[in-house]
């Protein structure tokens, strides 16, 4: 078999397979998170978010909106030198740092259980 031949057989076979790894990969609606990053706030969205009374009380106050809360667990910080701490009511505590919609800084603390996340805290930096 020529050359020229045996290569358009391996590009045709490479595309091919490209294809179908795409195909069988590219599954819609889920994301594809690798970073610890994007792996830590994918399990914070799944759980569903429960809000104490202290975080209540600061949205009360209106300098941070629930619009924040989910732009944050969307596109938020871990701060994991901080967090991934054990709580003494059960759970692990994260510290969230995100912006709100008016470009204030602020720090979220939250409670990670294995059925539930609890927002504890709110604070401006």
């Amino acid at each position: 078999m020529k050359l020229k031949h045996r290569i358009a057989y391996y590009i045709f076979g490479l595309t091919l397979g490209f294809f179908l790894v795409a195909f069988i990969f590219n599954k819609r609606g889920q994301d594809f998170c690798y970073l610890p990053n994007c792996r830590v706030l994918k399990d914070f969205k799944t759980k569903g978010l429960t809000i104490s009374k202290e975080a209540q009380a600061k949205i009360n106050e209106k300098w941070v909106t629930m619009e924040d809360i989910k732009n944050s667990l969307e596109n938020g910080n871990v701060d994991f030198s901080k967090s991934n701490k054990p709580n003494p009511g059960g759970g692990k505590i994260y510290i969230l740092e995100s912006t709100t919609a008016k470009n204030e800084i602020v720090i979220f603390e939250i409670i990670n259980h294995t059925d539930r996340v609890i927002l504890k805290d709110i604070k401006k930096q």
